[in-house]
């Protein structure tokens, strides 16, 4: 019997190091209100991601051009836009996209000169000119996409990486502040809206300390009512402002911090988050109902 199976797999040629697993690339957003340490959470998080051993894009989708730099230690990475109206269409993705921590892929789509033109579009283009040069191609073996997206403004170009599906999962940043949160429930219409007719989903809340009373219960009670989760508590920690000065993420800068730590327990969470949603926005009178309800409006 033993001698008839053992002829049976030879002839089938039938190996387990012959199964191939398919590699799937998460497309991830994070938006977050403007100063909310939404792009110092990304790198951070992403840092964590490649030191895991993951090979993470990040798309810098702020005009401020810095979703990048501490992943690039301070490197003044040239902007998709700025690259396009100095060298004109004839533009190779090594023009655009630079090697920081741990081979991330970095890439910052820029904006237009002050006061002229709309932002988001360079957000449109940005993606429209990475797809073209094949930075998303299986060749380069990606397992996440980051887009750092600027989140006071859901408009047309900003809340393209969840409209035209550049994006299945979205992360916000917010704290205990009321506009934070505001800005948050905001962002929840738009994926609420897209969601209903496309694959975006809400992977969570990411709370980003300001040591506000309550805070982590608050946001835990806001995330339940949205539907979602509060996928981390990031507390607040000074190491943060001493690895920006250093221009590096927390990670690369202490290693051996606490505060390092809380980034890869974040980065983890999201690797194994299984929970996507489409949120359920509150209304205004619901919002400022709960802010009063942790005492934060009396």
């Amino acid at each position: 019997m033993a001698h008839a199976l053992d002829i049976y797999f030879r002839e089938t040629k039938i190996s387990i190091i012959n199964i191939i697993i398919f590699k799937v690339m998460r497309k991830i957003a994070i938006y977050g209100k403007g100063g909310i340490g939404k792009s110092t959470t990304t790198q951070n998080t992403v840092a964590g991601l490649a030191e895991m051993g993951k090979k993470v894009m990040v798309v810098g989708c702020d005009p401020k051009a810095d979703s990048t730099r501490l992943l690039l230690h301070g490197l003044a990475q040239k902007t998709v836009l700025d690259t396009l109206r100095d060298e004109g269409e004839d533009v190779e993705l090594d023009d655009v996209l630079k090697e920081g921590f741990k081979e991330t892929s970095c890439v910052e789509s820029g904006g237009p000169e002050p006061g002229v033109g709309c932002a988001g579009r360079g957000i449109i283009t940005s993606i429209n000119l990475l797809e073209q040069l094949g930075a998303y191609d299986d060749d380069k073996h990606l397992d996440y996409v980051f887009y750092d997206v600027l989140g006071d403004v859901v408009c047309g170009g900003f809340a393209m990486p969840i409209r035209d599906g550049k994006a299945q999962e979205v992360y916000i940043v917010c704290s205990g502040e009321m506009m934070a949160m505001y800005a948050a429930n905001n962002i929840c219409k738009s994926i609420s809206k897209f969601g209903k007719v496309g694959d975006v989903r809400l992977g969570g809340l990411i709370c980003n300390s300001r040591k506000v009373d309550n805070e982590a219960n608050m946001i835990e009670e806001f995330a339940k009512k949205l539907g979602t989760q509060m996928i981390h508590f990031v507390p607040r920690d000074n190491m943060v402002q001493h690895a920006e000065i250093n221009r590096k993420t927390v990670i690369d800068h202490a290693p051996e911090h606490p505060q390092a730590d809380e980034y890869r327990t974040l980065a983890k969470k999201i690797d194994g988050n299984k929970m996507h949603v489409i949120p359920k926005p509150l209304e205004m009178e619901e919002l400022e109902e709960l802010l009063v309800g942790f005492g934060i409006m009396n």
